[in-house]
C-alpha cells in the first residue's frame, strides 16, 4: 500500500477522459490518495460524480471555490501532492503549461505544484504532429515534465494514427515509477 502518498489527477477535455475514470480507480486501489480536478471541457466527456465516487473526494472544477477550499483549490489541492498526472492532456493544456498561462484551475495547479508532473497527451494525429504542439512538448520536457504516450492506434476521429492516450495501466506504471524514485 502507498498510504500517505497523494496523486493529483487533472482531467482535460478530450474523449480520452473516459480512461481517466479507470486510472483514478486503479490509483485508489493501489493505496494512493487521489485528488481530482477537471476542466470544464472534461465535463462534456465524463461526469464529476463518477470521479468523485471513484476517488472518494469532491472533484474541483473552479478556480475560485472558497466554500470548499478557503485558500483556493489551486493552493489546497497542490499542497503536499507527490505527483500530478494530467490525463488526458490536450493540446490546449500543454500550450498553457509551456507558456505559463494560468486561466483555469488545471493551468493554475500546474504552476502551483512542486511535485513531478506526468503528462499523458491525447489528440488527433494532425494536432499531435503540428510544429507548435511539438515545440510545447519539447519545452515541457526541458522544464522537467515527464510524458507517457501518446500511442498509435484507433482515434475518435475514425482513423488510426499517433495521438491516442496511453492505456490507464501504462499511465499507472509510469506514475508509480516516478513515485518510487
Amino acid at each position: 500500500m502507498n498510504d500517505g502518498r497523494s496523486v493529483l489527477l487533472a482531467v482535460g477535455g478530450g474523449i480520452a477522459a473516459y480512461k481517466s475514470a479507470f486510472l483514478c480507480s486503479r490509483l485508489v486501489q493501489c493505496g494512493y490518495e487521489v485528488r481530482v480536478a477537471m476542466t470544464h471541457s472534461a465535463s462534456e466527456f465524463i461526469g464529476a460524480s463518477t470521479l468523485a465516487a471513484l476517488s472518494g473526494k469532491p472533484v474541483a472544477r473552479e478556480v475560485f471555490n472558497t466554500d470548499r477550499h478557503p485558500l483556493g483549490p489551486h493552493i489546497e489541492l497542490a499542497e503536499d501532492v507527490d505527483l500530478m498526472v494530467v490525463a488526458p492532456a490536450t493540446a490546449n493544456l500543454m500550450a498553457k503549461f509551456a507558456c505559463g498561462v494560468a486561466d483555469d484551475l488545471i493551468s493554475n495547479l500546474f504552476l502551483q505544484v512542486t511535485s513531478p508532473v506526468l503528462i499523458a497527451p491525447a489528440m488527433s494525429s494532425a494536432m499531435w504532429q503540428k510544429p507548435s504542439v511539438q515545440r510545447n512538448v519539447t519545452q515541457l520536457s526541458e522544464d522537467g515534465c515527464h510524458f507517457v504516450g501518446p500511442e498509435t492506434g484507433w482515434l475518435s476521429c475514425r482513423v488510426s494514427g499517433e495521438g491516442r492516450m496511453s492505456e490507464p495501466e501504462d499511465i499507472l506504471a509510469a506514475a508509480e515509477e516516478l513515485l518510487n524514485r
